[in-house]
């Protein structure tokens, strides 16, 4: 049950959030807009306020905002719509794109910023405590875990985190020893270190975490600024993975959710975190120039700019179609990847 509250929770918000910034910005320039819909399907309830109806549906998979003039098929009045989404400037059509994937952004940050003013800012500790293990990694194939306390490596004794980084770093591709403190147990490992891309040994290890309570500026800064920094991890990640340096890793829905509801076990910090970095891949993911995506209808706009005049609205429709439906094919067979992954 707690699975599922959270799923809705975080679904729910990533697209309310990305359907109000194109819902926003198409008020802001004079857009009629017909209907807010969060969900597709049958309607559950509506709100009808002015000229927009504000809907949630049966099915939470995602949501629209349908406004005047953005279907080639309307005809009569509709379609001479003055204030149609067609008859606005190309700048402020890809305006009214760009606020959905925009907002994703804006709403991971304002999530770690709130984390950041309740929890305070996480700091590495000046101790030898494991806070975290690469999986795959040296440590993590030799056994050692989160919270193991590492008391010295091939008999050399370690105070402090800096003592242990420099040891393993002087050791690349090395067979060490490592002895550490589990439950008041003293345990006995031996790694054998690779070589980072900076040329020194690493075994995979993150050091615990203290939190530091910080004002609300600081934390606003701090979540625009861990924003910024997982959209360029996750841009380098692709990157890696388009040219075969990392391994094409994708997670559909139903993995999330189970990630969703390991997050919600843990605690509310870890949920909305996970919200945030989900936020900013439905950001990026969004504006790729993917048909159906919010990134493909910026791309024929620019071409519209640089032609003097648009594309053929049912031609482009139709590209539109077809993306969506591979998109479909391509979740069905990320969801039948996840539901091995996790069963079997």
């Amino acid at each position: 049950m707690i699975t599922f509250v959270a799923s809705v929770f975080v679904f729910g918000l990533l697209i309310f959030f990305h359907e109000l910034g194109h819902f926003a910005v198409a008020k802001f320039i004079g857009i009629k807009v017909y209907e807010f819909s969060l969900g597709f399907g049958p309607k559950l309830i509506t709100f009808p306020r002015g000229e927009t109806a504000y809907n949630l549906r049966a099915f939470p998979l995602g949501g629209f905002v349908r406004m005047a003039g953005m279907d080639p098929s309307e005809e009569g009045e509709a379609a001479d719509e003055s204030r149609g989404f067609n008859k606005k400037s190309v700048g402020q059509r890809i305006a009214v794109i760009f606020a959905g994937p925009l907002m994703n952004f804006l709403l991971a940050a304002v999530l770690f910023g709130v984390i950041f003013a309740f929890q305070g800012q996480p700091v590495p500790s000046m101790g030898t405590g494991i806070g975290d293990i690469n999986p795959g990694y040296p440590a993590h194939t030799a056994g050692l875990t989160a919270g193991d306390k590492i008391v010295s490596i091939d008999g050399q004794k370690v105070d402090n985190w800096e003592e242990l980084v420099s040891v393993i770093n002087s050791k690349p591709e090395q067979s060490i020893d490592v002895t550490v403190l589990r439950d008041g147990q003293e345990l006995f490992f031996n790694v054998t270190t690779i070589r980072g891309e900076d040329g020194l040994g690493k075994i995979g290890i993150y050091p615990e975490e203290e939190y530091v309570k910080i004002g609300i500026i600081q934390s606003i800064a701090l979540g625009i600024e861990w924003t910024i920094n997982f959209t360029f991890m996750i841009l380098l990640f692709i990157s890696k993975m388009i040219f075969g340096q990392a391994p094409a890793e994708l997670g559909g829905p139903v993995r999330v959710v189970t990630e969703i509801g390991i997050a919600a076990q843990i605690g509310l910090p870890f949920l909305l975190k996970l919200a945030a970095f989900l936020s900013i891949n439905l950001g990026l993911f969004n504006l790729f120039p993917i048909p159906a995506l919010d990134g493909s209808r910026i791309l024929f706009l620019f071409l519209e700019k640089l032609r003097g005049r648009p594309v053929d609205p049912v031609k482009e429709n139709f590209i539109h179609l077809i993306g969506f439906g591979l998109l479909l094919l391509l979740m069905v067979i990320i969801t039948y990847n996840d539901i091995l992954h996790i069963f079997f």
